[in-house]
C-alpha cells in the first residue's frame, strides 16, 4: 500500500489525522538528522500494526510531503 503523508515535526503532541485522502502525522521529534523520518516510521508502524521494516519512504526523505510503502497490507 502506498500513502501520502505530509510530516508536521515538533508538534506539541504526536498524533495522526486523515484529511482529503493525505494522512498527516504530527511529530514530536525535530527535522534534524533524520530524527523526524525515524519517528514516522515508528508511529505508523503502531499505527498500521505492523513491522518497522515494512514501512519504506519511498520519495520526501528531506521533505514535509513524503509517500510511504508498506508491505504486508493492501
Amino acid at each position: 500500500m502506498r500513502l501520502v503523508v505530509r510530516v508536521i515535526p515538533r508538534a506539541k503532541k504526536e498524533r495522526i489525522e486523515n484529511k482529503e485522502g493525505k494522512l498527516k502525522v504530527y511529530l514530536l521529534a525535530p527535522a534534524i538528522e533524520d530524527k523526524a523520518n525515524k519517528r514516522l516510521v515508528e508511529v505508523l508502524a503502531d499505527h498500521f500494526n505492523t513491522r518497522k521494516s515494512a514501512i519504506k519512504i519511498v520519495t520526501g526523505r528531506k521533505s514535509r510531503d513524503k509517500v510511504i510503502q508498506i508491505s504486508g497490507i493492501s
